[in-house]
């Protein structure tokens, strides 16, 4: 019986060896993947969150002063349709009497840029009758007192009476630990239509 020719580089089993590697590098990566999505997949949100990822609010019933809340996405919203005297007190307010003059893109997502922490910058409409900002105070995270108009702190916003920071009536800090003005969600105002997220 004749001997088979062999193959005197040994490339053969090179090519044989480069094949077996590969294919159990794609196995394990395969496998890496399937036992890892899940892991992933557990990190995404559920149902119910991001069910109130977007809310709508009807602001047809809201008078002139009246301050409501709102949960978005776990946390509360402070909505107040101004009075003309709050809206002349925050528009009056130079820049440089702000303990935080600017309002970065993720503190107030609605501007594409950061914008001074001017009233006109933080309220929904360019009458300056509704704003809308997260009633988390930027200290600590507590919720400040002042939505039932009582406790509104010396500059008649809000009042967090973990630390005493005070919020005047465009939501900005005054006075107290806080570092930043209340933050703004993301919204859109159509008529009396407010949707936040």
């Amino acid at each position: 019986m004749a001997d088979l020719p062999t193959d005197p580089t040994g490339s053969e089993g090179e090519d044989r060896r480069d094949f077996i590697y590969y294919a159990t590098a794609g196995a394990g990566a395969v496998a890496l993947g399937a036992g890892t999505w899940p892991l992933i997949d557990a990190m995404n949100p559920s149902a119910d969150v991001l069910s109130l990822a977007t809310i709508d609010v009807d602001l047809s019933g809201v008078e002139v002063g009246q301050r409501i809340t709102v949960k978005w996405k776990g946390r509360p919203v402070f909505i107040w349709r101004r009075p003309a005297e709050a809206i002349a007190e925050a528009r009056a307010t130079p820049l440089e009497d702000l303990v935080d003059p600017v309002d970065y893109v993720k503190e107030n997502p609605n501007h594409g840029r950061d914008m001074p922490a001017l009233d006109e910058n933080r309220t929904a409409d360019a009458a300056g009758e509704w704003l809308v900002v997260i009633g988390i105070c930027t200290h600590l995270g507590c919720v400040p007192q002042g939505q039932d108009g009582a406790a509104v702190g010396n500059w008649g916003g809000w009042f967090c009476s973990c630390h005493g920071s005070h919020y005047d009536v465009s939501g900005r800090i005054r006075k107290g630990p806080a570092p930043r003005n209340l933050e703004i969600p993301p919204y859109s105002l159509t008529n009396e239509f407010l949707r936040i997220g």
